[in-house]
């Protein structure tokens, strides 16, 4: 166990989940007879899922700021038919047509921004508004009808690296994109180590650092062979890069920048942010905003992979992103979450779907299983939380924990609070 502990970095329960998705992965790997890890079901499994994990991103800062967003399956539907329309009546190309899908976004995400931080509705009365106006709007515009997209269009949702180089069996792309992560997941490791000896902080022992680079490298390597080795046409998916993108420069921002910071301390303590000089509104406002932005993204790329949009896009989508994100560890309460948990989260649902369905089980029994994978997960948090322990996530965020001192709610201004003394 000490060993796993310094391997972990301290406590085995951070990881959990990521453990409890290499579980299912292993058991519907033997329970499939192998049909769970073959390239075709894992290339499919990653463009099927990557909107959803893409709304994942956006909507675990809604909720560490203490918000929920309950509009974006009906944006995410209503840019796709836009978009969809620009690029079919008015003739524009098909990456124009991405940037006005983004700039629509924007302007919805500002919309919603508003009424949530500038006027005070509660973020709950406000999306749920959102998602009945872009419902009603997405089949108005559309007028219920399904409308194509032009093959370029197509491969921001179904396209693959291109075949480039000699042959050698395999995607060399996919392998060089494979080989970059190695390298940085070394480079990362190894800069670690530097800095923390520069700071006279403990460095762990080399046994622990060549084992952690061994277990993740292998899963990189594993995983690129896979992607490499698909069916001719087949490779890395285009919507797999986006969303590895996504994943770095959000990690980035909600770890390391002053905006990301401001987040976690308005979630966890809005009164305490604003007296210490954070401007909750702009937050709340830009926290809005970024969903509906990643919401058309999402959009747009169901849209590409699904050859066009129609009426019944993006059904469902919030409830999926929200169970994602809570059972990637993020709480209920706000000021704890982490994208990379809310990631793990998407594809601990995603392996679950795509498993039962290999396995022949229907919808409604994987609706109930996924309702109580959902149910136990927050449970088990919530248990160790009244145990006196923290979030299995909020341990990597305890900078930022939430107090419980002040118990008013979001409607009351933080003058109130000082005067009440609350």
């Amino acid at each position: 166990m000490n060993a796993l502990k310094k391997l972990f970095g301290g406590n085995t329960r951070q990881f959990g989940m990521i453990f409890a998705l290499v579980a299912l992965i292993i058991f519907f790997q033997i329970a499939t007879d192998g049909r769970t890890l073959t390239p075709g079901n894992v290339i499919n499994l990653f463009n099927g899922n990557s909107y959803i994990l893409i709304l994942a991103i956006g909507m675990v800062l809604v909720i560490i700021a203490g918000h929920i967003d309950l509009s974006v399956g009906s944006v995410a539907a209503f840019v796709g038919v836009c978009v969809a329309l620009f690029i079919r009546d008015w003739g524009i190309p098909w990456y124009l047509g991405i940037l006005m899908g983004l700039g629509l976004g924007v302007l919805i995400g500002a919309w919603q921004g508003f009424w949530t931080a500038y006027v005070g509705i509660p973020a709950f009365i406000v999306t749920l508004s959102g998602m009945l106006i872009f419902r009603g709007a997405n089949q108005y515009v559309g007028k219920s009808n399904t409308i194509p997209v032009p093959g370029d269009f197509q491969k921001i949702g179904s396209g693959y690296l291109p075949e480039i180089g000699p042959s050698t069996g395999y995607n060399n792309l996919t392998l060089l994109l494979g080989l970059a992560a190695v390298a940085f997941v070394i480079f990362s490791e190894i800069r670690s180590r530097r800095n923390a000896k520069a700071l006279g902080a403990e460095v762990p022992e080399a046994w622990v650092s060549i084992t952690k680079m061994v277990l993740i490298n292998g899963a990189i390597l594993y995983a690129t062979y896979l992607f490499a080795t698909g069916r001719p046409g087949t490779s890395f998916p285009i919507p797999g890069l986006i969303l590895a993108a996504l994943v770095i420069i959000y990690g980035f921002i909600s770890s390391k920048t002053v905006i990301g910071r401001h987040i976690y301390a308005v979630g966890g303590n809005r009164h305490a942010a604003e007296l210490s000089g954070v401007q909750s509104k702009k937050v709340n406002f830009l926290v809005m905003m970024n969903m509906s932005v990643l919401a058309g993204l999402a959009g747009m790329i169901f849209v590409g992979r699904s050859t066009a949009s129609g009426p019944f896009d993006g059904v469902g989508w919030e409830l999926d992103a929200i169970a994602a994100v809570f059972i990637g560890g993020a709480a209920v309460t706000g000021g704890v979450g982490t994208v990379i948990g809310s990631i793990v989260g998407g594809l601990v649902m995603a392996v679950l779907n795509n498993g039962l369905q290999l396995l022949g089980v229907g919808a409604d029994l994987t609706q109930i299983i996924k309702g109580l994978v959902l149910l136990i997960a927050v449970a088990f948090d919530v248990y160790n939380k009244s145990q006196g322990k923290k979030s299995i996530i909020g341990m990597l965020m305890k900078n930022f924990g939430r107090s419980s001192e002040i118990k008013a709610d979001e409607t009351t201004s933080t003058k109130e609070v000082i005067s009440r003394g609350i």
